[in-house]
């Protein structure tokens, strides 16, 4: 339905007596437009969550993230009958930006990257459905727009409210926005292989039951190495691979091959690490006292708190971690940023735990000691806009045991590309030293 025909919806006028409760009336289109899109907004997250889960999930681990969208978007179903004009504005323009949200951002995504599939379909419907609902918001506020005494006055109260609107959206609204894209989108498909050297496809299995997938070129030196990530791991694993250690790179789970939800602050990955180290230490060329770990980002993240959870991970080289939950950010943020930005921060937290139907991880910077007395390597770029400040406090959290390297002329996770012979050098040493006891 385009916005022309939404402002020819048979709305109450402002000019009717307020006793007459005619100022509370939703037309017969109106209504009909607000609940077959809110509608199908909600098709898409029962879709979503419990008909079409993503592989080796069931529909019984997205209770929270399913019933709870379902039971406020029936609630602002029911509410919109009752309520005045502005109330019901507000409304569409909620559930307008949510199934864009979770239509537009998802479908969209897998559409034009792998061709849609599974609930894609009923997500772009969602998507143009929230699009349809913006329409009916603005249908609504210009029939029922108050004159006001005068036209300045009238227009002043007019911008203050359209500027209220647009900041609760950018302030509130968008980080939480944020925590659903980030529980949903993540890496398609998987890339070609340029390891250097022959290579196995492998598959192995977590704690939580999801089949994991990656590749593994096996040791020539006793020594093996876990990457997570297929994509920008590759050139550290070539490195790697020419100094004779096995490597194993995987897809996380909930991207490329592997099984699962996918989390772009990897909350659940630490379970992927523990899998990896296990089917290292059942490969006969590699000693199980000999296994270490290079992530790059979240995957730096993943691997220090798997370290910290098990000893069997006997180095770690992390580059580039940063925070993934709200204690960390409020431990690296400075009062100013948190005083600023806390709303925000608070949205995207409660975000990220509905949408994952995961709790909280532990905190990094409390973890750490936990790691000593094993090497640890920490690598990282002061000037990153990717919140890497922690890893200092990481470092002293740990103790003697924890170098660190400081990058302030590289991006994030770009070591290898603006250094490559001092980052061969610094991380074969390493491991070297760690792994091989040289």
């Amino acid at each position: 339905m385009t916005t022309t025909a939404l402002l020819d919806i048979d709305l109450p006028t402002t000019t009717a007596p307020p006793s007459s409760g005619v100022g509370k009336r939703v037309g017969p289109r109106e209504r009909n437009v607000f609940l077959t899109a809110t509608a199908a907004v909600m098709l898409h997250i029962a879709d979503d969550n419990f008909l079409q889960p993503e592989p080796g999930v069931s529909a019984g681990d997205h209770l929270v993230s399913g019933l709870v969208p379902l039971g406020l978007l029936a609630i602002a179903a029911a509410g919109y009958l009752r309520v005045r004009p502005g109330a019901r504005a507000v409304l569409a323009i909620v559930v307008g930006l949510m199934g864009m949200v979770t239509g537009f951002a998802e479908a969209g995504y897998y559409t034009v990257t792998v061709g849609p599939s599974g609930d894609d379909f009923t997500g772009l419907v969602a998507g143009f459905a929230g699009l349809a609902l913006l329409g009916l918001a603005g249908a609504v506020l210009w029939r029922t727009r108050k004159p006001g005494p005068t036209r300045r006055r009238r227009y002043l109260r007019r911008g203050l409210l359209g500027l209220l609107g647009v900041a609760l959206v950018a302030e509130v609204f968008a980080p939480f926005a944020g925590g659903y894209i980030a529980t949903h989108v993540h890496t398609a498909g998987v890339p070609e292989a340029h390891l250097g050297a022959p290579y196995e496809d492998v598959t192995f299995t977590t704690s939580d039951g999801l089949e994991i997938h990656g590749w593994y070129v096996p040791s020539r030196n006793g020594a093996a190495v876990i990457l997570p990530g297929r994509t920008k791991s590759q050139p550290h694993a070539r490195m790697l691979v020419e100094h004779g250690y096995g490597v194993l790179l995987f897809d996380r789970r909930g991207e490329g091959a592997s099984e699962g939800d996918p989390h772009l602050f990897a909350w659940p990955g630490a379970r992927d690490v523990h899998a990896a180290v296990e089917f290292l230490e059942d490969q006969p060329e590699v000693d199980p006292a000999r296994i270490g770990g290079l992530g790059l980002s979240m995957s730096g993240e993943m691997l220090l708190q798997a370290a910290a959870e098990s000893p069997k991970l006997a180095a770690v080289v992390s580059e580039g971690a940063g925070t993934r939950s709200l204690e960390e950010k409020l431990a690296d943020y400075s009062a100013g940023m948190v005083v600023r930005g806390f709303h925000g921060l608070v949205a995207h937290q409660a975000s990220l735990m509905l949408f994952s139907n995961e709790s909280t991880p532990p905190n990094l910077v409390d973890l750490m000691p936990a790691i000593a007395p094993r090497p640890v390597l920490l690598i990282w770029a002061p000037n990153s806009p990717n919140g890497e400040g922690l890893n200092p406090t990481y470092q002293r959290q740990i103790g003697p045991s924890a170098d660190i390297w400081t990058l302030h002329d590289a991006p994030h996770v770009g070591g290898l590309k603006t250094h490559p012979e001092e980052y061969e050098r610094r991380v074969v040493d390493f491991f070297d030293q760690a792994l091989l006891g040289r």
